[in-house]
């Protein structure tokens, strides 16, 4: 199965609604960070391997029609090339706005502690934090950097190819540029700065207090609980 949508709008874009309303589209399953943690054993040397210049997409993504968020956002234009017919998405938000959704969350030092010392801070030095350094908590160049990223998109992708987008519009303009209905039911939201912050308390407590960060295994059953969870909120009125 190739890919048939892209996503290149960055974390914390309304990326995990996305995921969500693609696959009730019909466009699914879509990939997304939680489905990397989801299969952590699988898929994290996968993405090693295409950190060094060596991607196996047709692996990576094998079964999936869609793809969004991290880490598939980072490698946009590589996927864009190799997957000449899918469409692309760009999620996107007021640059500030942004800023604060990630220091609370993605990018807060307690997330990125869990992961700092870990068998996964490998995958995620090379594919989420290699363009920050130690700028990350610098509100203007991030926000510079977010503004940048989004213009290089709209300047690299054709218009007829290319879907600018913000959760706020709801499903008319994602249905009219994928060519389906609209559902007749409210567009999903998912995965807010609460949910991600009780989430990650959960995943701390699985791994037991003082033990270091979580285990691949343990990431994994907690990544697809956490999955079903949030799909079961998605549609639920």
């Amino acid at each position: 199965m190739a890919l048939q949508v892209i996503g290149a709008g960055l974390g914390r874009t309304g990326t995990f609604s996305l995921k969500f309303a693609l696959e009730h589209l019909g466009f699914g399953p879509c990939y997304h960070m939680s489905e990397v943690l989801a299969s952590a054993r699988r898929s994290v040397p996968l993405w090693i391997e295409a950190a060094q210049g060596r991607a196996d997409w047709d692996a990576i993504f094998d079964g999936f029609a869609a793809t969004c968020d991290y880490p598939g956002c980072t490698y946009w234009r590589e996927l864009a090339a190799y997957y000449p017919q899918a469409k692309i998405i760009l999620t996107t938000r007021d640059a500030d706005s942004w800023f604060d959704s990630v220091s609370a969350t993605v990018f807060s030092k307690p997330h990125r502690a869990t992961f700092s010392d870990g068998p996964l801070a490998p995958f995620f030095d090379a594919t989420v934090y290699a363009d920050f350094g130690d700028r990350i908590d610098d509100r203007a160049f991030m926000t510079d950097y977010f503004r940048r990223w989004t213009q290089q998109v709209i300047d690299a992708v054709p218009p007829e190819r290319l879907l600018v987008y913000s959760a706020r519009e709801g499903w008319e303009p994602l249905c009219a540029f994928l060519g389906v209905p609209v559902p007749d039911l409210p567009y999903p939201r998912v995965n807010s700065r609460e949910e991600m912050a009780h989430g990650r308390e959960e995943a701390s407590h699985q791994s037991g207090e003082n033990s270091g960060p979580p285990s691949p295994e343990q990431l994994e059953a907690f990544a697809r609980a956490y999955i079903d969870q949030l799909k079961a909120e998605a549609f639920a009125g």
